[in-house]
């Protein structure tokens, strides 16, 4: 070669002319890399002769980035690791380089009688240079650079052989997904198994010569999840293969799902922000205006304390919730005015503070030094609670465990509640007020103190509505009749407000002036009656009255659509339901029929209002039922019993209520009218 005449026979000839005229730049080279042999297109690449070519090291030739690259593939080839090409610059001019995809193939001496094209002993190096054309290099590059330092990977599949191969040499994508592994299906068990039948499905419509395209989850050969996103096209051929790319998309979908739980949480703050609010807007009492702000406002702001106190006689008072707590003791008490402590100077000045760490707010208040030494917050903000007026009705504290700088939103957010709690508190000031009047005009409007006999107990109770805070017409009496006799009365004036409250009083009247003079209950309830319908005026009142003969225990009792009666004795009840007519004022000539029933010694009775035992939550039946339950275990002391009874208030305080215990004492020797009626020495077991 190289001009020399091939020895041996002809084949060897042809092969050595072959070698010369191969279109691919080839070069022969020895165990130490010395170039023995070179073709005409590697001469042409490198525009020297075969005498300057020969004996140089062919790695020589290479860029000076790539000689060190070079030299170590050459030795690797000798040591069997040639199966690969790999990418290197030869330095075809002083002041150019081309890109070249080189092979190199070790040639033996011995094994099948082969022997180097050149006397000469020991292994020799074949070097085969597959250069790129300019169109193929700039592909090259744009491989490199799309890959180089990034989360992708050229890939092809032979679906012949089911095996995967890098198409630009291996990636740090690549390695971390596949390692050494080139078996597809070892591949394929790696993927999460939620959307393994999918990606099968999707593999093997593209064995069927369709294009590929997936996004699913895989484990990498650490052990993490990670989000791909695997495109390829079909490409026929022999054999016919898949070729595409594969993107990482991991962080991308991370960041997906941080953004959707950033929308759930503001939306769930949204919701919470409109939850709160109402309930600030509705709040009844100072107390769960207070425990509100302090307990369910922390999730919103994100932190781990929080407190509110009111100002009261020119003090901070806060709750008796939060002082179970025991995080505010050392404020509550503590006078408004006290600027030496964040609250008192928010109070004072009504501007908002906000402290980013314990060091800021020391050197701000020096005095709170002692106060902060129990406290572990890290961060503070402190904003008034104020209504329409200028003076501070209040103030609202939060508190972080760690540094924390609050931002405008949350800072207009918290002034936004506690401008809520101070309209609030407000609000409440006022129907307290209107409360407070309206239990002075109702009791006004009550006896003061019922009349009292020795042979029987009785207690009396009157409890305002809480709902809306507004003025009722429920009323009691005890009138003392002639003849041994006494009169109880409970009734309900429909409606409310002052002119409910009125018409209670008018009907006290009207009952005392006609039951002083007639003891028939039915009469009495009758003209009075007839007293409402004639005044012209749209009154309605249910009521109830009974006539007591003391001495002998027999009562008569005239209904106008009040509840039944409760008897109680030896631990048991029952329900006495006289008959009863149309409630007081609806028709003129209503004639109200009278029953008849022994009260027997030691048998406490009870009358009360539907105010007591109905609302649009609980059932009467239900109300009468824990009403005769807890008189039965307290009748005997009936001031106790109208205690329990209105701490129980069955069906809570959405209207107001009266009612009436008595109980005849028992006697040694019942009456003759109690011996010949024995059914109502005792109370039927319920």
């Amino acid at each position: 070669m190289n001009g020399k005449r091939a020895s041996g026979d002809g084949s060897e000839g042809a092969l050595a002319e072959a070698f010369r005229h191969a279109p691919e730049p080839m070069a022969v080279t020895g165990a130490d890399g010395a170039i023995q042999h070179a073709n005409h297109a590697f001469t042409e690449l490198f525009g020297r002769g075969a005498a300057e070519l020969t004996d140089r090291p062919w790695f020589g030739l290479l860029d000076p980035s790539d000689t060190e690259h070079g030299f170590r593939a050459h030795h690797d080839a000798l040591a069997g690791k040639w199966n690969r090409r790999f990418r290197l610059r030869l330095a075809v001019s002083d002041k150019s380089s081309r890109l070249s995809e080189v092979e190199l193939r070790p040639f033996p001496v011995n094994g099948d009688g082969a022997s180097p094209p050149r006397d000469s002993s020991g292994p020799a190096v074949i070097v085969l240079f597959h250069v790129l054309s300019t169109e193929e290099a700039d592909l090259r590059v744009v491989g490199e650079l799309r890959t180089d330092n990034s989360d992708s990977v050229l890939w092809s599949l032979d679906l012949s052989s089911g095996r995967l191969r890098e198409l630009f040499g291996p990636t740090p994508l690549g390695a971390l997904l596949a390692g050494n592994d080139r078996e597809l299906e070892r591949i394929l068990e790696r993927i999460h198994p939620d959307d393994t039948a999918r990606v099968r499905d999707a593999m093997a419509a593209s064995f069927a010569g369709r294009d590929y395209e997936q996004r699913f989850r895989i484990f990498d050969r650490l052990g993490d999840e990670r989000s791909l996103h695997v495109r390829a096209r079909y490409v026929p051929g022999q054999p016919d293969r898949l070729v595409g790319i594969i993107d990482d998309v991991t962080e991308h979908v991370q960041l997906v799902r941080r953004l959707a739980d950033r929308r759930r949480t503001e939306a769930e703050h949204g919701r919470l922000v409109t939850e709160l609010s109402a309930k600030l807007v509705s709040a009844t009492t100072v107390d769960k205006v207070m425990d509100l702000l302090s307990e369910e406002f922390l999730p919103i702001f994100g932190g781990t304390g929080a407190a509110a106190l009111y100002v009261e006689d020119g003090l901070l008072r806060t709750s008796p919730s939060a002082r179970e707590r025991g995080n505010v003791s050392q404020i509550d008490g503590r006078r408004a005015d006290d600027t030496d402590y964040p609250m008192g100077a928010v109070i004072q000045d009504r501007q908002p503070r906000f402290f980013e760490s314990r060091a800021e707010i020391v050197s701000r208040f020096p005095a709170a030094v002692e106060l902060m030494r129990s406290v572990r917050g890290q961060a503070w903000a402190t904003v008034p609670i104020f209504g329409d007026g200028k003076i501070a009705l209040g103030v609202w504290q939060m508190i972080w465990d760690r540094p924390h700088h609050a931002s405008r939103d949350e800072r207009a957010l918290m002034l936004t509640f506690a401008g809520l709690a101070g309209q609030a508190l407000q609000r409440i000031k006022a129907q307290q007020a209107e409360l407070e009047l309206a239990d002075a005009v109702q009791r006004r409007m009550l006896p003061r103190q019922v009349a009292s006999f020795p042979d029987m107990d009785i207690a009396t109770k009157y409890l305002p509505s809480r709902a809306e805070w507004r003025i009722c017409g429920d009323f009691y009496d005890v009138i003392e009749l002639p003849d041994n006799k006494v009169g109880l009365l409970v009734g309900d004036v429909q409606g409310h407000g002052v002119e409910a409250a009125a018409a209670m009083g008018q009907i006290r009247v009207a009952f005392r002036a006609y039951a002083t003079n007639q003891s028939d209950p039915g009469v009495v309830l009758g003209e009075t009656n007839r007293l409402l319908t004639e005044t012209g005026e749209i009154v309605f009142a249910t009521c109830g009255y009974l006539v007591v003969d003391r001495g002998s225990g027999v009562m008569q009792a005239a209904w106008a659509g009040q509840p039944p009666a409760v008897l109680a004795a030896k631990g048991a009840y029952e329900l006495w339901s006289p008959e009863t007519g149309p409630p007081l004022g609806v028709l003129a000539d209503t004639e109200y029929t009278v029953t008849t029933r022994v009260l027997a010694p030691g048998t406490t009775l009870l009358l009360c209002s539907d105010g007591l035992v109905e609302s649009s939550e609980v059932d009467m039946q239900d109300g009468l039922a824990q009403v005769g339950e807890a008189l039965a275990e307290h009748g005997e002391n009936p001031k106790a019993a109208a205690q329990v009874l209105a701490e129980m208030a069955p069906a809570g305080r959405g209207d107001d209520i009266a009612l009436l215990v008595t109980r005849m004492i028992p006697r040694a020797t019942p009456p003759p009218e109690q011996a010949e009626s024995p059914e109502n020495l005792s109370v039927p077991t319920t």
